[in-house]
C-alpha cells in the first residue's frame, strides 16, 4: 500500500501560547505547522507530510501505515497495581458489570 498525506491523523487545536492553529499528525509526531486559520494550519501540514513521503520513498525509507490502515485485535493487555485491580473489581460488581465491561465503558 502507498500511503498518501491525505490517509494519516491529523489534529488541529488552539494554543494560546503560539497565538494561532497548530496542526499535528499521529503518525509523525515531530511534524506540525502553525497558521491564523484552522484550514491554513491542516492544508500546511498535509503539504508537508506529503513531501516528508516523497522524500522518505526517494531514500528507500518506509513511511508509518496510517492509523487507519492498520489491523487491530481488539485486545489489550492492561497492567495496575493491586490496589487499582481491587478498585476496579469492587467498582464493576457494584455496578452488576464485568471487569472487561467497567473498562470498556471507560475509554
Amino acid at each position: 500500500m502507498k500511503a498518501t498525506a491525505d490517509m494519516y491523523t491529523y489534529r488541529v487545536f488552539w494554543s494560546g501560547e503560539d497565538g494561532a492553529f497548530v496542526a499535528s499528525v499521529s503518525e509523525f509526531p515531530s511534524l506540525s505547522n502553525v497558521a491564523d486559520s484552522q484550514k491554513e494550519a491542516l492544508n500546511g501540514l498535509s503539504e508537508l507530510v506529503a513531501d516528508v513521503l516523497a522524500d522518505m520513498r526517494e531514500s528507500g525509507e518506509q513511511p508509518p501505515v496510517p492509523l487507519g490502515c492498520r489491523t487491530y485485535s481488539g485486545k489489550y493487555a492492561l497492567r495496575m497495581t493491586p490496589e487499582q485491580h481491587r478498585r476496579v473489581v469492587m467498582e464493576a460488581a457494584e455496578q452488576g458489570v464485568s471487569v472487561n465491561q467497567l473498562l470498556i465503558s471507560r475509554v
